[in-house]
């Protein structure tokens, strides 16, 4: 196993159990060679992951597509939001879409997947005030459920 970027600081038996990343390295961590699998604390910076929701603005209505996954759907007039059936497209079980309206009323339909209204377990479409925000969840590989202000 190749590693770049960090120094073994403990093994055994042929099998790196710690390393430390050098406080000034710029060429980031590698592993080449194998599996790594991790145990005990794993600490982060900020550095890592997302620090914001990447925005897909709209003007008109909109069917939400595999790439908007982790997005939020900014729509500045009145349109619906739509999430398609997982026949159509195959989101992963954990995927959020947050969907944000400056315009009037939207709607968010959901086609033949099953959405939820988090607290009161309504399904079908939602109506989504101005100036709301709401966040669907896929749950389950046919189910979503759905939560934020100005939701009904």
């Amino acid at each position: 196993m190749t590693l770049r970027g960090i120094a073994p600081t403990a093994a055994s038996g042929g099998t790196v159990t710690s390393v430390q990343v050098a406080a000034a390295s710029t060429a980031g961590v590698t592993f080449s060679g194998g599996p790594v699998t991790t145990s005990g604390t794993i600490t982060a910076s900020a550095d890592l992951g997302y620090l914001g929701v990447p925005q897909n603005s709209q003007s008109a209505p909109y069917t939400c597509v595999l790439g908007d996954a982790g997005k939020h759907i900014y729509m500045a007039s009145a349109g619906a939001f739509t999430i398609p059936a997982n026949g159509s497209v195959a989101y992963t079980v954990g995927t959020a879409i947050t969907f944000v309206n400056l315009g009037s009323s939207s709607t968010i339909p959901i086609t033949s997947d099953t959405m939820y209204l988090a607290g009161t377990g309504a399904t079908g479409t939602r109506t989504l005030a101005q100036y709301g925000v709401a966040t669907a969840l896929k749950v389950a590989s046919t189910t979503w459920i759905i939560s934020g202000t100005g939701l009904t």
